[in-house]
């Protein structure tokens, strides 16, 4: 299991994190030139530990301005509700900060509005393809398919629902987030830098 406690630098590691937007509403951030949306069942436990994970490496990373995050779930079981306690707890003992966000369920037009749309596992990747038009579904991914092929859990196919069991899986969770959030800021990173090239033609 990996430590972020030295990574810590403050509550909110000097990332600008507004309250969430009402359920439905997607957050605006109109300079972004990369949108991303984590999706798990419900918004409570995976996809907004996803959403903090990765927000706090694009700001080490510098992209805070250049990548847009956020999170929804694919049924709406807990709108507008915080994410679970044993998440925020886990995140909080590595340094991120849930306690803001609040639960949505995926809408029509996040499909167009978000470059890539990561699914935590199977079932959840299933229902963002029944519902994603035809020529948007190569923005569809699993969250862990980004885990690099240098790290121990590389080949994890899926981010568990850790909702039913105890803290080990959350821990669990956090581990999984944190190893594809660092293949997904590389390649975040040469998504930037072509369409700097494209725009440079």
């Amino acid at each position: 299991m990996s430590s972020m406690l030295s990574r810590l630098i403050g509550k909110s590691f000097g990332v600008n994190t507004p309250a969430k937007s009402p359920a439905g509403a997607m957050p605006t951030q109109p300079e972004a030139r990369v949108r991303v949306l984590m999706v798990c069942m419900g918004n409570i436990c995976r996809s907004p530990t996803a959403e903090a994970v990765l927000r706090h490496r694009l700001s080490e990373a510098g992209l805070a301005d250049a990548v847009a995050v956020d999170s929804a779930g694919t049924h709406a079981y807990h709108l507008d509700s915080p994410p679970d306690a044993r998440s925020s707890q886990a995140g909080a003992q590595r340094g991120y900060e849930l306690a803001h966000l609040r639960a949505r369920k995926v809408q029509a037009q996040d499909y167009a509005h978000f470059d890539l749309l990561l699914a935590m596992d199977w079932d959840n990747l299933a229902l963002l393809e029944e519902n994603c038009p035809s020529d948007l579904r190569p923005r569809l991914r699993r969250l862990t398919e980004f885990i690099p092929n240098s790290h121990p859990l590389a080949g994890s196919p899926v981010v568990p629902d850790p909702y039913y069991g105890g803290p080990a899986g959350f821990e669990h969770v956090l581990d999984l987030v944190e190893a594809a959030c660092d293949g997904l800021v590389t390649h975040l990173q040469m998504r930037l830098a072509h369409l700097d090239r494209s725009q440079g033609d």
